[in-house]
């Protein structure tokens, strides 16, 4: 596989209208840190409206779980709506799926503490911001 297009990723999850936050590494990056990350991890509404946006972003990213080995399976609604984590591949890269981070911070409980940055002149994301 070729260097992860975290833009492409992002403007795939944008254009779905799918409630995100970039969180992990690259929430790191894209707050002017120094780093190098390998995969994208977003923090998603599991409300079911957003579940079915979100499976239609990773359906065009061409998403499958990672840890399938040769078989590809592809993402479902239910491990979306859960607190779980999901490890997917995509036609740009690794992308992280997390229902809640931490001591179970979830989409609703995090969104107080994001800022809105933007990644391409189309695309603008929340990303958690850190603690001070």
């Amino acid at each position: 596989m070729a260097k992860p297009d975290y833009t492409a990723m992002l403007r795939a999850l944008s254009e779905h209208h799918v409630d995100f936050i970039v969180v992990g590494g690259a929430g790191a990056v894209l707050l002017g840190a120094p780093i190098i990350t390998f995969d994208l991890d977003i923090v998603h509404s599991t409300e079911a409206g957003n579940v079915e946006r979100l499976l239609a972003a990773l359906d065009s990213l061409d998403a499958c779980h990672r840890i399938q080995g040769e078989r590809r399976t592809r993402p479902q609604a239910s491990p979306r709506r859960s607190s779980g984590h999901q490890l997917l591949m995509t036609c740009h890269g690794p992308l992280d799926l997390l229902g809640a981070i931490g001591r179970g911070r979830s989409y609703t409980d995090l969104i107080q503490r994001t800022v809105e940055l933007p990644v391409a002149d189309d695309v603008v994301v929340r990303v958690l911001a850190p603690r001070h």
